[in-house]
């Protein structure tokens, strides 16, 4: 490993209570608890309470369902295909499916009932970013994309190919925020007697309503960085403002309580409104390693656009965050966003555990990992982030 654990705590080895089924029948099961402190969450008391699956309501504002698909919920179908029946549940908004490392990641779609009527079959794309193999984070557990498919209350699974073991359906529903949110869509100063590209407008963690008890180890730290890793989360294109911050808690939720990883993957989130949020913690100055590329989390940053970029094109402000950001990290370390760097793998599915690659100072994570992201449209960006990124580094004076 080529970073520098500066804190380091193993990730807790009883993750798998996390996945214990909360499943009832023709009731609802409340679990109330402690809220987000001083920032307040919609009432969703007037929710309709279909018989079958219902989502616990859970402190920190994402109820949660998860529902082992064995036998008796996943019937086969034939021709190495599996279905689910058509599952109403109460209101969610977000779905992924987990299962064991082991076992071959099968294909996997889902659709879901919006407002009295069944939507169209879409695929889950298996997770590629993900911590790095030995790493503290590294579990045994792994799974799809989590999306988000908007106010839902039914769902139905089909899976092609084997069955994996310990396979599992997800819903998540994060409660939108009240409070004092700021929206901010700035690029930082313009102070050109600075030496060093400013620091973005970031809005924090606070401000999408993490909560530290979902932790459960790091920070990690990295001894430099060297790449700057663009994402993209495979999620709807059409989410509002205010959506944004319970997407990002339940990507939370997912990675922690679900996967175990130790935070939240992404170092930083940038949402279609051009608002750039912080994601995993530790400081977001400093060089933080994240859960994002597979092998080459150890000199880098990664940078997740909340959407889905092989069907949309990113925008003007999409593209000025990124670059906003990029600017700032990869000033301090004196690197060229429009060049090359030499980087050691510690192993992808791409890359060998030692191989030395040289990649984009800017890439995508197609360029380390055998995967779409970000998308064939944002990835089709990249030249202009990159462009961008220089000019903002060359209004600021050499130290």
């Amino acid at each position: 490993m080529q970073g520098t654990d500066v804190t380091r705590h193993d990730p807790s080895p009883e993750v798998g209570r996390r996945r214990l089924l909360k499943w009832v029948a023709g009731g609802a099961l409340a679990a109330t608890g402690a809220g987000l402190g001083a920032i307040r969450l919609a009432s969703d008391s007037d929710r309709p309470k279909l018989p079958g699956m219902q989502l616990s309501a859970t402190n920190f504002g994402v109820d949660s369902l998860e529902v082992p698909l064995d036998a008796e919920h996943l019937t086969r179908l034939g021709g190495g295909r599996w279905q689910t029946q058509q599952l109403p549940t109460s209101t969610h908004s977000m779905v992924a499916l987990t299962w064991a490392r082991s076992s071959r990641p099968p294909a996997i779609r889902i659709r879901s009932r919006r407002s009295g009527s069944w939507q169209p079959w879409r695929p889950l794309p298996v997770l590629e970013d993900v911590p790095d193999l030995g790493s503290a984070e590294r579990t045994d557990v792994t799974g799809t994309d989590l999306v988000w498919v908007g106010a839902a209350d039914g769902v139905q699974v089909d899976v092609q190919g084997s069955r994996p073991d310990g396979l599992t359906l997800v819903l998540l529903h994060p409660a939108r925020l009240r409070g004092r949110t700021a929206f901010k869509e700035g690029t930082g100063t313009t102070d050109t007697t600075r030496t060093r590209a400013p620091r973005p407008e970031l809005l924090r963690r606070g401000d999408w309503g993490a909560n530290k008890k979902w932790r459960n180890g790091g920070p990690y730290y990295n001894d430099t960085i060297k790449q700057v890793h663009v994402h993209h989360t495979a999620n709807s294109n059409d989410y509002s403002r205010d959506d944004v911050p319970g997407l990002i808690r339940g990507m939370y939720r997912y990675h922690t309580h679900n996967l175990g990883w130790s935070d939240i993957g992404y170092n930083f989130l940038v949402d279609r409104f051009g608002r750039t949020w912080i994601g995993r913690a530790g400081g977001a100055r400093r060089p933080v390693r994240g859960a994002h590329t597979l092998g080459f989390n150890g000199t880098s940053t990664g940078v997740s656009v909340i959407g889905n970029f092989e069907t949309a094109t990113p925008n003007r402000k999409i593209i000025r965050a990124i670059a906003a950001v990029a600017a700032w990290k990869l000033d301090r370390y004196d690197r060229n966003p429009t060049g090359h760097t030499r980087v050691t793998s510690e192993g992808s599915d791409k890359y060998a555990a030692g191989k030395r690659v040289r990649l984009p100072v800017i890439d995508g994570h197609r360029d380390t990992n055998d995967t779409a992201c970000p998308g064939q449209h944002l990835y089709d960006a990249l030249p202009r982030i990159r462009r961008r990124t220089k000019a903002i580094m060359d209004s600021y004076p050499a130290s």
